[in-house]
């Protein structure tokens, strides 16, 4: 009787819509779901938590998407879910909504263990990582990393009779790879902290406090000199055709932030 009565209910998602307006992405938004990531250096796995997206576009004349699926599929996948298993789940989304295109989004803290520069005790840095994943006719992956850091003011330290004002900064980088190519997290991580003035540490005893102000004042940079050279780093790393970045310089005398941003595409 209950499979009878399920199998006669009408499918109201897949009726026709007459507006004839097809919708870009629809789809599961905010969804919390435990992940692992390989890491490189130990071998192993980390566990976190992730922020999940994931949609289709819808054509013009389907009423709606068939939402339940959407989990069905981010379940059946649960064991497999890593950033080089990701397309696989996008390609499986196509087929089970039968659409066209397919995007899945993660997002995630991440944690890496970091020395500090002088005693060498080891904390763990947690940074934001991101995986934007598309199919339609060809595939795409994304992926982001948010990197904390510290940055000197050029100006301050030419104008003041001694100090400088310093600046937390959000350092945020975003790559496509060329074909067959791939990074580490760790990897693109490294890439990014060092375009700043210096970098952050989880711990800090007073010789490596000495040395981070120090390397900050030895090394002053502007917002637009952090992403000028973190863009001639990754115009030099011929893994990546494409790359989006950009600070935010979180001002310490000022009532404002500071900001600058690149796009470029390798492939043009």
């Amino acid at each position: 009787m209950t499979t009878k009565n399920a199998t006669a209910m009408p499918d109201v998602q897949g009726s026709q819509d007459l507006r004839k307006i097809a919708i870009n992405k629809v789809g599961v938004k905010d969804i919390r779901y435990p992940i692992r990531l390989h890491c490189p250096i130990t071998g192993g796995g980390q566990h976190t938590v992730a922020h999940v997206n994931m949609y289709v576009a819808l054509p013009h004349d389907q009423k709606g998407t068939h939402m339940s699926r959407f989990l069905e599929i981010l379940n059946r996948h649960h064991d497999s879910i890593r950033s080089d298993q990701l397309m696989d789940i996008c390609h499986d989304i196509k087929r089970r909504l039968e659409a066209q295109t397919a995007h899945l989004e993660l997002t995630f803290p991440y944690f890496i263990d970091k020395p500090a520069p002088i005693t060498g005790q080891v904390g763990k840095i947690d940074i934001e990582v991101s995986f934007e994943c598309s199919s339609n006719a060809k595939d795409d992956f994304v992926m982001g990393v948010k990197v904390p850091a510290t940055s000197l003011c050029p100006c301050s330290k030419e104008i003041s009779k001694y100090g400088a004002h310093n600046q937390r900064c959000e350092i945020e980088a975003k790559v496509r790879f060329g074909p067959g190519k791939s990074m580490w997290i760790e990897e693109l991580f490294k890439v990014v902290e060092q375009a700043a003035s210096t970098q952050v540490y989880a711990v800090l005893k007073r010789p490596d406090e000495k040395f981070v102000t120090e390397d900050a004042f030895e090394n002053p940079k502007f917002v637009e000199d952090i992403v000028r050279d973190l863009a001639l780093t990754l115009d030099d790393e011929d893994r990546i055709c494409w790359y989006q970045i950009n600070s935010t310089n979180y001002e310490s005398i000022h009532n404002h932030n500071a900001y600058a941003f690149i796009e470029r595409d390798k492939r043009d």
